[in-house]
């Protein structure tokens, strides 16, 4: 898939620009996925610079996204579906497991692939206007970019079972309260939660960010014997790094501060 960098941005924030904001810039059309944006989507996460120990990922407009622009929305035959989907498998799994923690700025439409784009984020800051649905099942097709994997692992089976044969479509309160957002915010203030969470994220260790995206959801599908063997090797990796060392030892010191931040 070409890339089409016109409908997305990316800007730097924080100390040392740390920080990364990808927007989605595709507001006429509420940010509506095509070919082209999720291959920009693909290349800005697998090229981030050096620099940036966290991201934040948002949307331009009233919506955060309301999923594939059915413009682009073609007859394949099976090989060609196949591999449609797997150009996306690509592009979500650089959000997922790409080199830092993505933070979700949810606002308005969170529909079909636009939840897939969600769910592919480590945290998503949900405000007051956001919905979410998957209006897939009445167009005769099925979710490809991902949903199938990791939509469940938020919300169970059968909780997405219903949404794609019903219809059904969740508010922001129901939607935080079922686990599509860890957090709901006033309507307005997602983004500026989601950089605050952000910038909290970069002041962590850079390989214990990476042990929890690359890691953790790896071990939590791992039967239980194989699961607590790659949590001692992964937290021996974690601890052995310089940069744990020295904040160890500035904790024993009293160097370093012990207040614990209210989410």
């Amino acid at each position: 898939m070409p890339s089409s960098k016109k409908d997305l941005s990316l800007e730097f924030a924080g100390k040392k620009k740390q920080l990364a904001i990808v927007r989605l810039t595709r507001g006429a059309k509420r940010n509506a996925l095509s070919d082209g944006l999720v291959a920009a989507l693909r290349d800005t996460f697998q090229n981030l610079p050096g620099t940036v120990r966290a991201a934040v990922l948002t949307g331009d407009g009233e919506h955060f996204c309301a999923g594939l622009d059915l413009s682009e929305l073609k007859e394949r035959d099976a090989a060609e579906g196949l591999h449609h989907s797997r150009g996306w498998h690509v592009a979500l799994d650089a959000i997922q497991f790409g080199p830092v923690p993505v933070v979700a700025a949810l606002h308005g439409a969170v529909v079909g692939g636009g939840l897939e784009l969600a769910a592919s984020s480590h945290i998503r800051v949900a405000d007051a206007t956001t919905f979410y649905a998957l209006p897939e099942g009445s167009r005769g097709i099925f979710v490809g970019g991902g949903g199938a994997v990791r939509i469940p692992k938020l919300i169970g089976v059968a909780r997405m079972t219903d949404m794609m044969l019903t219809g059904r479509v969740y508010n922001a309160e129901d939607g935080e309260r079922l686990g599509f957002a860890q957090y709901l915010v006033p309507a307005g203030s997602a983004f500026d939660k989601a950089l605050e969470l952000a910038e909290r994220i970069a002041g962590n260790a850079p390989l214990t960010n990476y042990a929890l995206m690359h890691a953790l959801p790896r071990i939590a599908e791992q039967p239980a014997d194989h699961g607590l063997m790659t949590e001692a090797l992964i937290s021996a990796i974690a601890q052995a790094a310089p940069e744990a060392k020295q904040r160890v030892r500035d904790f024993l010191s009293g160097k370093a501060g012990t207040k614990v931040k209210k989410a």
